[in-house]
């Protein structure tokens, strides 16, 4: 890389939790559990291996998350994602 060239990583506090899933694109999405730092990945091996530097090698701060997992950049708060079923957990069903 060259010296005016910016980094393409963030550097992320070491005790951070995060979750990895999918999102509706089929990209895998990381994300710390506070909305701080994530990315999208193009495979499970780049993603799980940006969560691992980032929380400083601790594998019980990983979560695999279940059903379609969205990056939300503008989050403020817990991570939200859709279960399994396909069904947001923002939605309400009617009668």
């Amino acid at each position: 890389m060259k010296p005016t060239e910016p980094s393409s990583t963030v550097s992320c506090p070491r005790h951070l939790q995060f979750q990895i899933g999918r999102d509706s694109h089929g990209n895998w999405v990381v994300q710390d559990k506070r909305g701080i730092c994530g990315g999208l990945f193009i495979n499970r091996v780049e993603a799980l291996r940006f969560a691992m530097f980032e929380n400083g090698n601790r594998p019980e701060a990983v979560v695999m998350v279940p059903g379609v997992f969205e990056l939300d950049i503008n989050r403020k708060g817990p991570a939200r994602h859709a279960p399994a079923n396909g069904n947001s957990p923002t939605q309400r069903k009617t009668a």
